[in-house]
């Protein structure tokens, strides 16, 4: 914490002002997390000040709204891209990303709890930087790193404007932002260290090294490119539930099951069905063999049934069975292929179709 709060203090974060009736002061609090290293050890405890967000008005501390998110699709894109042409990935992690932001808005904070200034107790903060919980941090944050990269030379894609692209003569790179976390590969190491030196320079960045772990997504080499797996996700998700000493079954859901029948006792403990439900859906993103029967549980977390809740241990049982499996990228053409079909109309509520879509690039799923 007093960690954080110097680096918030050396940024200028904010200055102290008297309260006024006429301020609408947000709360603040700290958050903590433990960050894990790829293979599960812990690798630093981190504290965060962040503000309360969700108390924010429209039209007085906020207006406009952005989070440079980058699509799944695109990620996995660049990673075959790379491994086509043999190209290192750089991972960036930014510290104090949103601190880098410069606020357009008027907003007051209350002051950091357990840090309160000694001669000013009752001052209020009038914040200078985006601040995490802030609805507008990472559109600020976004605005300063891309008018950077963009003096530098980058072109953001208009397929996504997570990813900026760089072109000179014979010398191409790729960065891809995912609010603080960044991936930068390209054909010319020269270009790319004189880019890296540029970004230190400018913003607080720790270079990672090639790729390793992405947002949770491990990547497992091979000899033909690499596995992206959740392999550590995934068994997080079978401890919550308590299902690790459960029996592994072959399929995702059982070959006849109607999960629209009402004829069932409510489940009691709805909030831990949601709960794993919303952790199954970001699991998705390497096991697209269970994205039906996530998709088809989904829409019943308003009111889960017994039944619905069975389904769920029986798709959790599938996955205890399969943490090792993920999404293969492997170094091959650049030809991209898709695959599409529909159940017609196997809806047995309304008769609608449930359709379905995989699309390539060589051998490689990216959709």
């Amino acid at each position: 914490m007093s960690q954080e709060f110097q680096a918030l203090q050396s940024q200028g974060t904010w200055e102290l002002l008297p309260p006024d009736p006429s301020f609408h002061i947000l709360g603040s609090k700290w958050t903590f997390r433990i960050k894990y290293n790829s293979d599960g050890s812990i690798s630093r405890h981190k504290a965060r000040l962040v503000a309360k967000g969700y108390t924010q008005e429209y039209g007085i501390d906020y207006t406009e709204t952005f989070s440079p998110v980058a699509k799944m699709p695109t990620i996995r894109v660049l990673i075959l891209l790379a491994l086509h042409h043999n190209w290192v990935i750089h991972q960036l992690d930014v510290s104090n990303a949103f601190l880098h932001g410069n606020l357009s808005d008027i907003v007051y904070m209350q002051q950091p709890p357990g840090f309160q200034d000694s001669l000013h107790p009752n001052h209020v903060c009038r914040l200078k930087k985006a601040l995490y919980g802030l609805k507008q941090s990472p559109r600020e944050w976004y605005a300063t790193l891309s008018n950077h990269l963009l003096a530098y030379g980058f072109n953001i894609s208009s397929s996504d404007h997570s990813l900026l692209t760089y072109k000179s003569g014979t010398t191409r790179m790729y960065i891809l932002i995912y609010v603080d976390n960044i991936l930068l590969t390209g054909n010319s190491q020269t270009d790319i260290t004189k880019l890296l030196s540029n970004l230190h320079n400018n913003f607080q960045m720790r270079n990672l090294g090639p790729l390793s772990q992405f947002l949770g997504i491990q990547t497992h080499h091979t000899k033909s490119g690499v596995i992206l797996h959740q392999q550590t996700y995934a068994r997080k998700i079978i401890e919550r539930a308590g299902m690790s000493q459960s029996k592994p079954v072959s399929t995702p859901v059982p070959t006849k099951i109607n999960l629209h029948n009402n004829n069932s006792e409510l489940y009691d403990n709805p909030q831990l069905y949601r709960q794993i439900i919303g952790s199954l859906q970001y699991l998705t993103l390497t096991h697209p063999d269970i994205q039906f029967a996530v998709q088809q549980l989904c829409q019943h977390m308003q009111k889960p049934l017994k039944l619905h809740h069975e389904a769920l241990k029986r798709l959790l049982r599938y996955i205890h069975g399969t943490t090792q499996l993920g999404i293969p990228l492997s170094r091959d053409n650049l030809i991209l292929q898709g695959y599409v079909d529909a159940d017609w109309a196997s809806n047995p509520q309304d008769r609608t179709s449930i359709s379905g879509f995989c699309n390539f690039i060589g051998q490689s799923p990216i959709s």
